[in-house]
């Protein structure tokens, strides 16, 4: 079988053409209704000159239109380049000056943003052409079917930061988004009769490669939302029928701090799958609460194949990344290791399978320090637990040095969220007097006006090493996020601000949050 995504879709459609598929606000498409769009699409583009070579540019808006591009791009042969529509215009023209994409795909409404962009390019230049997503689902269909292109052919370049100067794009290959497609519904237990609930960003890989090809791979529905409402997301789920969603990043958190509702449990939702994993007693309460099955694992954008939970598993791996993901019909495809591990068996993360990424868009000094003897550095610390699972500690480049000794954010954030009145941590290693670096807290609490620091700290101090407990602590309303709803520490202030406690000038004592 040649595993592109056009062909993966191709198959879907002969398959099951009439059986419902995507929904989407008002859109509601069949295989087959979708495939025509699609087809639509890559007529469009290429009579416009774009083909295998091209990179064209998406402003991805999680609507049907921008999703349906993406197919379509496939389906012509280019490579896609999604980026954030929130990005400002100084973010998009560093896309544009780093890519010099051949079309740029937005809307009226971002129009302007990506005007603003390409005025950048200066007298000369060669600009891309740049079209309405909603053109692209009016043209003629062109009937040359899918344009020849290799599994090893870059599908996608992942921005991994938006900036105003070089990001780093990862250069993906239909390969891997084709193997986590046909791997996921195997992985999690899904079947035709599933339909899977997406609010993650088509700008990063979760929702297109697992959530979207998931869904074709298995024959099952796809649900796509504008967004991520944590007020709304369980009226979604009971709306569309969902049956399972991924809920990476703090979702699940900000979910369980709605208010609790005796329905919460009474939705078709069945399944969720989630990074990072959460303790034990969290993990059952969420599950409870929800009625729902959740399942926890590990990858990255540089490859699709990480780790996950076995089916069935008894007992089941709590805490843990899982183990290596295999597929379904492939067999053993994945490897994982810690390379260089400590005394503790703590060492750098690394996997080694066919969903590698090529590299980063033209940065070979890059790409050579993370692929490294068919190996992927992932820059983040794990254990083995010599069971064939793994437990995330943390990024290693967000590693603090304290007196020195060196030690993980995850595991001081991990401690102080053991406290009821702590719903999440976050915490940064600032500049300190003594040189090299103390610790600072940043919490999200759970009723800011009583909240008492006290019990907290000595909490810390019970659990973790002393150059471990945080020096400072700072209460807040909420913790920047990225558009994957990870914490953006980098966001975070290093300095002192007047809000914050310093533990070394007075004892911790309750402080109400203004």
């Amino acid at each position: 079988m040649l595993r592109t995504i056009p062909t993966l879709f191709r198959q879907a459609v002969d398959d099951v053409p009439d059986r419902p598929w995507l929904t989407a606000g008002d859109t509601a498409l069949s295989f087959a209704e979708a495939q025509d769009r699609i087809e639509r699409g890559a007529a469009w583009l290429r009579a416009h000159g774009v083909g295998p070579g091209s990179i064209v540019m998406v402003t991805a808006r999680n609507v049907a239109p921008y999703l349906l591009t993406w197919l379509s791009i496939m389906e012509a042969g280019a490579t896609q380049l999604p980026v954030n529509p929130r990005s400002t215009a100084a973010e998009l023209a560093g896309f544009v000056h780093q890519a010099r994409p051949a079309v740029v795909v937005t809307d009226p409404e971002l129009r302007p943003l990506v005007d603003e962009a390409l005025a950048t390019l200066g007298a000369g230049a060669d600009r891309p052409l740049v079209v309405d997503v909603a053109d692209l689902a009016a043209a003629e269909p062109d009937g040359l079917g899918p344009a020849t292109v290799n599994p090893t052919d870059v599908a996608v370049m992942i921005p991994t930061s938006g900036t105003t100067g070089r990001s780093k794009l990862v250069m993906q290959t239909h390969l891997a988004y084709v193997m986590a497609g046909e791997g996921f519904p195997y992985w999690m237990g899904i079947t035709a009769d599933d339909r899977l609930m997406t609010s993650l960003p088509l700008f990063h890989i979760n929702a297109p490669a697992y959530s979207t090809l998931g869904s074709v791979a298995a024959r099952a529905g796809l649900v796509l939302l504008e967004g991520f409402s944590a007020s709304r997301f369980l009226d979604d789920a009971r709306r569309s029928g969902a049956t399972e969603f991924n809920g990476i990043g703090a979702m699940l958190e900000i979910l369980m701090r709605q208010p609790e509702r005796p329905d919460d449990a009474d939705t078709p939702l069945r399944l969720c799958y989630s990074a990072p994993s959460p303790t034990q007693e969290r993990h059952e309460e969420i599950e409870r609460r929800f009625g729902i099955e959740l399942v926890c694992g590990y990858g990255m954008s540089e490859s699709t194949y990480g780790l996950i939970w076995p089916r069935g598993a008894d007992p089941r791996p709590f805490g843990t990344m899982g183990t290596a993901r295999q597929h379904p019909t492939l067999g053993h495809v994945n490897d994982v290791r810690v390379r260089e591990p400590d005394e503790r068996g703590i060492g750098e993360l690394e996997l080694r399978n066919p969903a590698i990424m090529r590299g980063y868009f033209e940065m070979p000094d890059e790409t050579a320090a993370v692929l490294v003897d068919g190996w992927i550095r992932t820059g983040d610390l794990a254990r083995d637990e010599g069971d064939g699972t793994f437990t995330f500690i943390g990024r290693q480049k967000e590693v603090i040095r304290r007196r020195g000794e060196n030690l993980s954010p995850a595991e001081v954030e991990a401690a102080l969220e053991q406290h009821p009145g702590v719903v999440e941590a976050a915490v940064v290693g600032v500049p300190s007097e003594l040189s090299e670096q103390d610790v600072k807290a940043f919490l999200v609490v759970a009723d800011p006006a009583r909240f008492d620091l006290a019990p907290v700290h000595a909490l810390a101090r019970e659990q973790l090493a002393a150059f471990k407990v945080p020096r400072y602590y700072e209460v807040v309303d909420e913790l920047p996020r990225t558009p994957t709803q990870r914490v953006a520490k980098h966001r975070l202030p290093l300095e002192r601000t007047p809000a914050e406690i310093d533990t070394e000038a007075s004892p911790p004592q309750q402080r109400s949050h203004q």
